[in-house]
């Protein structure tokens, strides 16, 4: 029996091990609280799996049971709960609050399983932690399971409820509380009451793969498939090349006057605007998107096309190039007012601090006094992207409607978003431009996790053609409250 339960415990110490590779990996790209949190978990069950298959070969010692102490009762269960706490907070407040409790309680209690003696002999089963434990670490460990209990009880019921309401990033995040909620009271309830060796090895390896299934299935980034992408790219080139092939249409010469009026002929029905690939849903936003493209050629997109010397801004090009008439001047139209302005139309005292200049109070019928004194040098931690989309014809109302949408959510949610401007191009009827600026990346990351976020870069896939984006810093700025129109 003994060599059976060391063999499941080294099957899941080398699970609980590649998760913990898995995690790491992730956070160079994503550095968020719940994977490092979760990280800790999964290299603390890897320990603790380790030293069981060990114990139950050779024999336990206070070595081997301190260390499956210390990581399997102590800091798995206990990072696990923080890291379902990071995952489901939306205030910074109680991120920073279990971020707290997690290192303090870590703190405490690996100095008191350290340093406390242990009594009593031991053998090839898996020690009852009461028998040799001193009252101080006993009753510690009984505590922080109670605590890990309550915490994974409330996040449940909070992840249910969200989802209830949520949209998919809540659904996600459901997803993972189902799995990995149970899975640590589970844990926390056959080590309080001493089960056999074979039933907690078999838990702490479900717990391994929990937190595997959690961020490898549900909380996926937004990526496409590459296969996808070829296929895109591809589309997009043959769509080039054809217009590069088309014969120039015939010169329309004038009507004579004498001539008499000839009747118009009936346009043809416009075709359908093609459809993007789908995009699988997920933690998704402007630059996860640009990152999942990180091999498709934006850049080349926006580039002229053979014999045209203009700027590359998405304009209709001339009938000579693509073999049809050029078509009417459009128009002017009234762009939405999709500039971030913070309620009351002010710029507040934080957000001026950060660009170096002062600002006064702005109404909503005049513009804002210009800053007096100060510096045009704006925080070197300030972060930026701009991003150039290139709709869809006939796309246009629909992604303007989508904009500024999401502008009014940044605007009620995002103290850290500076400025994030949906902008027309004039000469370019179908190009949008989107400016941004953070106060800094950490502002940035909380602006990824929002749900409008994940529903603006899922919206509106079927309406646009190719994106650009680009990162910026700032080296000098003066922003004032731009003015607006009365709804």
């Amino acid at each position: 029996m003994e060599v059976l339960v060391a063999l499941l415990a080294f099957a899941g110490a080398l699970l609980a091990g590649i998760t913990t590779g898995v995690l790491i990996g992730r956070l160079r790209d994503e550095p968020t609280g719940w994977l490092i949190a979760w990280s800790v978990t999964t290299g603390a069950l890897a320990l603790s799996l380790g030293a069981i298959a060990v114990g139950h070969l050779t024999g336990f010692g206070s070595v081997t049971f301190r260390a499956f102490e210390i990581t399997g009762s102590l800091l798995a269960p206990l990072w696990l709960a923080v890291g379902v706490l990071q995952l489901l907070a939306e205030k910074a407040s109680a991120r920073f609050g279990g971020w707290l409790l997690g290192i303090a309680l870590t703190v405490v209690g690996v100095v008191i399983m350290l340093l406390d003696p242990v009594a009593g002999g031991f053998t090839k089963q898996l020690p009852d932690a009461p028998v040799h434990w001193d009252i101080w670490p006993e009753w510690l460990l009984r505590g922080i399971h109670v605590l890990v209990i309550v915490m994974l009880l409330i996040s449940l019921a909070v992840a249910l409820l969200s989802w209830r309401d949520g949209d998919d990033y809540d659904a996600d995040n459901m997803n993972a509380t189902v799995v990995l909620a149970p899975a640590g009271m589970a844990l926390v309830g056959a080590l309080e009451l001493t089960l056999p060796g074979i039933v907690i090895v078999a838990l702490l390896a479900v717990t391994a793969g929990g937190i595997w299934y959690a961020v490898a299935k549900p909380l996926a980034p937004y990526e496409e498939d590459e296969d996808e992408d070829d296929e895109w790219e591809e589309s997009g080139r043959r769509r080039v090349a054809d217009r590069r092939e088309a014969p120039p249409a015939p010169p329309v010469s004038p009507p004579s006057p004498s001539s008499q009026p000839s009747q118009p002929s009936q346009p043809s029905p416009p075709s359908p605007p093609a459809q993007a690939p789908p995009r699988r849903s997920g933690l998704g936003d402007l630059v996860a998107e640009y990152r999942a493209g990180e091999e498709v050629d934006y850049a080349a997109r926006m580039q002229p096309l053979d014999d045209f010397g203009g700027p590359a801004t998405g304009q209709l090009m001339a009938a000579d190039v693509y073999g049809m008439p050029a078509p009417a001047k459009a128009e002017p139209q009234g762009m939405p007012a999709t500039g971030a302005v913070f309620p009351g139309a002010e710029i507040p005292p934080e957000v001026a601090a950060s660009f170096g200049v002062g600002f006064g109070s702005a109404s909503r019928q005049s513009p804002a006094p210009a800053p007096r004194g100060g510096s045009v040098k704006p925080s070197p931690s300030i972060y930026g992207l701009l991003t150039v989309f290139t709709l869809l014809d006939g796309s246009g109302e629909a992604f303007d409607k989508l904009a500024e949408e999401t502008v009014e959510a940044v605007q009620r949610n995002e103290p850290d978003t500076l400025v994030f401007v949906c902008h027309g191009v004039k000469s370019a009827p179908l190009q949008r431009i989107v400016y941004e600026l953070y106060r800094d990346e950490v502002g940035f990351s909380e602006h990824q996790r929002q749900p409008h976020m994940e529903r603006f870069a899922t919206e509106r896939q079927p309406l646009v053609l190719a994106t650009n984006v680009i990162e910026l810093t700032v080296n000098a700025a003066k922003v004032v409250p731009l003015p607006t129109t009365f709804v």
